[in-house]
């Protein structure tokens, strides 16, 4: 059997989850336009990959650094980073996590911006 997901909308949208991971796609929305604030999972790694467009990749340990994304690159956020992804209006970035990576295993901060 076979699952085809193409559909997605605005901001992050889940478009296959399966036992213990899932696949999301971030496009542009208000949240990933600027950089508001930084999350971090507590109990899971996070998988970025820019497929097309343009993003920014934040991340925040001592200090703030950022990373222009490549396409078709991996980029790996280890769990507890404190991150956040700034992506253009056409951009695509393809998201792969743990599938019980939830608000209630998530922190968010915007002074840490």
């Amino acid at each position: 059997m076979i699952t085809v997901a193409k559909q997605y909308g605005n901001g992050f949208t889940t478009l296959v989850a399966s036992e213990g991971w899932k696949v999301a796609f971030i496009t542009y929305s208000e949240q990933y336009d600027v950089l508001r604030e930084m999350k971090r999972h507590l109990k899971t790694d996070e998988v970025f990959i820019l497929l097309q467009g343009s993003a920014v990749l934040y991340i925040k340990e001592d200090k703030l650094e950022q990373y222009e994304m490549q396409k078709n690159t991996v980029y790996n956020v280890k769990k507890n980073t404190w991150h956040h992804v700034k992506v253009s209006f056409d951009a695509v970035v393809a998201v792969v996590e743990n599938s019980n990576t939830t608000k209630e295993n998530t922190e968010r901060k915007a002074e840490l911006c």
